[in-house]
């Protein structure tokens, strides 16, 4: 009868989902999008999802397999770039976009994938879609497989400060105006950060990336 007399809104409960796979990586995922993959653990996953931690453990065995599905899920379906026009250059350049599109959404994502760990098979057709850019090049297929770690690896250098390094290496930084104002012990460093650096804009992402894929052209011409 209190109820039927309390006039005032009342929230409505959340009916609770049935615990699954899935619904455990997309929190994680949610979590570590929100506040950073330190936040990720059994514990927060089981309260947000109105869960106890070890009704977890019936769906992934540890966090080490958890973090691995959660990557898998995170990079999405491996992109099909054979329909990009412009050859295998404006092919590994979207890749490039596609790739640095996905750790912007993640940014978690480039300090994870580090080390010594088994890829899932989405992160794998990553690198598959990235060596195949390169198919009929004349390139043989270490040469590719090279390649496309040297293109992954320039997209993680390069891809913010908090993978890129410490320090930002533009003109308007407090390490320029600490180089420039002692000229004499960094010259050429001063010479460099004391006009506007495009270059350095995207973290030297473009200049990096024209030089090496120069460089590959170089040697497909060289080849063929």
């Amino acid at each position: 009868m209190k109820s039927l007399w309390d006039l005032r809104d009342q929230p409505e409960k959340k009916p609770r989902m049935p615990l699954s796979l899935s619904a455990i990586v997309d929190t994680a995922i949610e979590i570590a999008d929100n506040d950073g993959i330190e936040a990720v653990s059994m514990q927060r996953i089981a309260a947000d999802l109105g869960f106890t931690k070890m009704s977890l453990y019936r769906h992934v065995s540890n966090k080490s397999e958890l973090l691995s599905l959660v990557i898998d899920t995170a990079v999405g379906e491996p992109p099909d770039l054979s329909e990009v026009p412009g050859g295998w250059r404006a092919r590994l350049e979207e890749y490039v976009r596609l790739l640095s599109d996905v750790w912007r959404q993640h940014p978690w994502l480039p300090t994870v994938t580090v080390g010594a760990r088994v890829m899932g098979p989405r992160e794998a057709g990553w690198t598959e879609s990235a060596v195949a850019t390169l198919a009929g090049t004349g390139l043989t297929s270490d040469e590719r497989l090279a390649a496309a770690f040297i293109v992954s690896g320039h997209v993680r250098n390069t891809q913010s400060l908090a993978t890129a390094g410490t320090q930002a290496w533009s003109g308007g930084s407090e390490l320029a105006e600490l180089i420039n104002s002692r000229a004499e012990l960094f010259p050429e460093l001063s010479r460099a950060l004391s006009r506007p650096t495009p270059a350095l804009d995207d973290n030297a992402r473009k200049f990096g990336l024209d030089r090496f894929l120069d460089g590959l052209a170089a040697l497909i011409e060289e080849r063929s």
